[in-house]
């Protein structure tokens, strides 16, 4: 039962060093274990693809276990929410939900068991004299002078925390392991501490709860997990997941360590994102600025596009920032085989066509997807008012801009060649608000039959038939590729771009988009995909939102960043 996939990583290549050596008795079982303190990322869409990828490749099982220890910032509200994000992805864990939870009992006769061998003592030094007696990566720490406590004690004491006898804060049960041990996580780490705090789902049965450590490995071991898939920065844990287990002597997963996502542009940590909500820096875990499943989803990323995206950055073993770019690119790609092309103008600039009927409106073919033939055509409607975009036309031209500027001809997609014969400003304010032009009717579809050439296609729509929407410019959430590289005492936040999101509410797209179902996707015309907001839009009024542009414009303003930055400090020698 070896990988027979070609996206081979250091993760199967273990894998199949085991099933080889029948290892586990040939199972292959892993888990994607959150904790219920906030929405899923696409950090978390890596993990996810991996356990249940791996599963599903080597015809394993793959169990979704919520590691609930923490009821201070734990919510019923995440629960669900990673569930609708798993589900979204595109996986199933079948009969296989579990929460830490469900083991309490179980753990805390771990715990006993750890106390009766010597292996655990309930500790009183205050949170604070704990981490003074742990010392320093260069000095070794002291042991506390509760350690010394006899097994009978330690079991009395225990079994006072657990009935709620002592207070919050008070005391806490400990490893007994080696305070001079090189690695900081050994140095009789804390298994259990109170809080009376009521649990989303043991309500106040328990005031005692066991720390993630403890709970994670045990949980794992538990459901007979053969390998425990987590990040870099549970390196340093790893001793201490293996010493509880063989200290109880207990199924012993093999924790295999990988390299979370760093994405650039925007922070993958949960406190941080749970601060740009609470700060109100965002509109919610959904907005869809934000990097969490939810956020790329209601923005319209499809669950093929994240697959798409964690199987093109394969699994490493050490830490980098992915340029957001290859995430954008793996929805462009999708998109662009798939959707259908419609004409929107966002900032119109209106148009009369003199010398064409006042009272006609004939229907222009357009073609739905000229990446796929069996989309078919679709019948635009063409009138004597139109919009085409404000940036489509200049009243006094550089060298290089060759769409419309008065005298000069262009092509009207699909439809007829235009000349622009006079510009109408406002009185007041000087702005060009309309554009008077004529058209020859003997270039209809685009083509002219004496040959003569145009150098510009502008998209457009008919003033008349036009559906009025609200269209969300969205951007990266922060202007620094790594946000938090910042110097000592500035604010990560100091990097947020403050032209994230636009909104432009005077929108007009072509009506064959009338009755389109809440996250149609579509391409507007040479100006990007566009998503119907699953949150904003209703019956009585489109919210498009902005999924990706039509090409990747940050890496030239990365590269003139750089450059910028290499400038100056060329400069300051």
């Amino acid at each position: 039962m070896e990988n027979k996939k070609d996206n081979s990583n250091f993760i199967r290549d273990i894998i199949d060093s085991d099933l080889k050596a029948n290892k586990n008795e040939g199972r292959v079982h892993t888990r994607f274990p959150p904790e219920p303190n906030g929405y899923l990322h696409i950090g978390h869409a890596k993990s996810i693809c991996l356990n249940f990828g791996i599963a599903k490749d080597y015809r394993g099982l793959c169990n979704l276990r919520f590691d609930d220890t923490n009821p201070v910032k734990e919510d019923v509200e995440y629960v669900e929410s990673i569930k609708d994000d798993v589900k979204w992805l595109g996986f199933d864990w079948s009969d296989r939900m579990f929460y830490s939870s469900d083991y309490f009992n179980e753990l805390y006769d771990y715990a006993i068991e750890l106390i009766k061998r010597g292996k655990a003592y309930v500790c009183d030094l205050t949170s604070e004299e704990i981490r003074e007696y742990r010392g320093t990566l260069t000095q070794p720490g002291k042991n506390s002078p509760y350690r010394a406590r006899s097994v009978e004690e330690n079991l009395s004491l225990f079994q006072q925390l657990k009935e709620g006898k002592l207070e919050d804060g008070s005391s806490v049960l400990r490893a007994k392991i080696d305070m001079a041990s090189s690695n900081l996580s050994m140095r009789d780490p804390a298994l259990y501490r109170i809080r009376r705090i009521t649990h989303h789902r043991t309500g106040d049965k328990w005031c005692i709860y066991p720390m993630y450590d403890f709970a994670h490995c045990l949980s794992d071991s538990i459901e007979r997990i053969t390998h425990s898939i987590c990040t870099l920065e549970f390196v340093n844990n790893r001793p201490l997941y293996d010493w509880l287990l063989e200290q109880l002597n207990v199924h012993h997963p093999q924790q295999i360590e990988f390299a979370r996502l760093n994405l650039s542009h925007t922070v993958l940590s949960k406190r941080k994102l749970l601060e740009l909500v609470k700060g109100g820096y965002v509109d919610g875990w959904n907005d869809p600025r934000m990097p969490t499943i939810s956020g790329l989803r209601r923005r319209g990323y499809t669950s093929e596009s994240i697959r798409k995206f964690c199987e093109r950055i394969g699994v490493a073993k050490f830490n980098s920032i992915v340029d957001a770019v290859v995430l954008e690119n793996s929805i462009r790609e999708i998109l662009n085989q798939k959707s259908q092309r419609v004409m929107a103008v966002i900032r119109p600039l209106r148009v009369v066509i003199d010398n064409y009927p006042e009272d006609k409106v004939e229907k222009i073919e357009a073609i739905n997807n000229p990446e796929d033939e069996t989309m078919g055509t679709r019948e635009v409607p063409f009138s004597r008012v139109l919009y085409i975009e404000k940036d489509d036309f200049m009243e006094e031209p550089p060298k290089k801009f060759f769409r419309l500027a008065p005298g000069r001809e262009v092509r009207l997609r699909y439809a007829y060649f235009i000349t622009c014969q006079k510009v109408v400003k406002n009185d007041k304010t000087g702005e060009i608000v309309e554009l008077r032009c004529t058209y020859d009717p003997e270039t209809k579809g685009g083509n002219s039959p004496d040959g003569r050439k145009v150098k510009a296609t502008l998209h457009w729509v008919s003033a008349l038939e036009a559906i009025k929407a609200e269209v969300r410019l969205y951007d990266h959430l922060f202007v620094k590729r790594d946000p938090t590289d910042v110097e000592e005492g500035v604010d990560y936040k100091s990097n947020l771009n403050s032209n994230s999101l636009e909104s432009l509410n005077t929108c007009f797209i072509e009506p064959s988009i009338k009755g389109s179902k809440i996250g149609g996707r579509y391409q507007f015309e040479r100006l990007g995909y566009f998503c119907i907001d699953s949150v904003d839009s209703s019956a009585e009024k489109l919210v498009f939102n902005r999924i990706v542009s039509l090409r990747d414009t940050w890496a030239k303003i990365d590269k003139a960043a750089k450059q910028k930055n290499q400038n100056k400090k060329k400069n300051s020698k």
